[in-house]
């Protein structure tokens, strides 16, 4: 429950941040974008492909200052992190329509219209207010806000009061599963997690190259071969 609870908390916490970085320049010192494309840049690549990268860089830099698409912006949209708030919004309200469909209850049923005016009239009142309870997860209308989701989850998996039932394992699981993969986005896009991940391209030697960042951290990379080492400034050692 600790790291759910950390994962959800995490999304309702840097949500703010996301928006804010949606319409920032991009960081080149961001976990390996200035080093991989150093390290890309230790192979002789062809005319086409030269002419290819040129190409896709223009169409990727229209679509981020294209007006009709975006609105109109001060600055360049950032488009990896619009991505990423879509997947993160999409998953956790896909995962709270599931859970609450699953485990919250029925409003409680108005009162027949034989009891007594007096009983009656108490029992609607109820009625009512249950059926307008806040914590009630809706289908329909605007959606929530990403934290107010994220919050809404967490509550149901530390088992807040409300109009709801336990969750079971598998329901816990899901809750879990989908926080974990959408905390992961929200802290790769703002790289504030420790990051390691293995190139497709290989060193010289032959050897794997491992790049390690993140935490605001200039990224790293060693060959697990021959020991080399880069920095975005060059080789670092060898």
């Amino acid at each position: 429950m600790t790291t759910t609870a950390t994962h959800l908390r995490t999304i309702a916490l840097h949500w703010k941040d996301l928006h804010e970085a949606a319409g920032q320049p991009v960081q080149h010192g961001a976990f390996g974008l200035g080093l991989c494309g150093y390290l890309a840049r230790l192979d002789e690549l062809d005319a086409d492909q030269q002419e290819h990268q040129r190409q896709q860089a223009a169409h990727l830099r229209s679509l981020e200052r294209d007006p009709i698409q975006l609105g109109e912006r001060p600055v360049p949209v950032r488009l990896h992190i619009l991505d990423t708030m879509r997947a993160v919004e999409a998953a956790l309200h896909d995962t709270a329509d599931q859970i609450a469909s699953a485990v919250q209850r029925p409003p409680m049923a108005f009162a027949p219209s034989s009891w007594p005016a007096a009983d009656r009239e108490r029992r609607n009142q109820l009625a009512r207010a249950d059926a307008a309870d806040p914590r009630r997860w809706r289908w329909t209308g605007t959606r929530r806000p990403v934290p107010y989701t994220a919050l809404w989850l967490l509550a149901r998996a530390e088992e807040r009061p409300g109009p709801f039932r336990p969750l079971t394992g598998v329901q816990r699981d899901q809750v879990a599963g989908a926080a974990m993969g959408a905390a992961d986005r929200v802290e790769r896009a703002l790289d504030i997690a420790a990051q390691r991940r293995t190139l497709e391209q290989r060193c010289a030697c032959g050897g794997a190259i491992d790049v390690h960042g993140g935490e605001g951290r200039a990224p790293l990379a060693h060959c697990t071969g021959c020991g080399r080492i880069w920095t975005e400034g060059g080789v670092a050692a060898a």
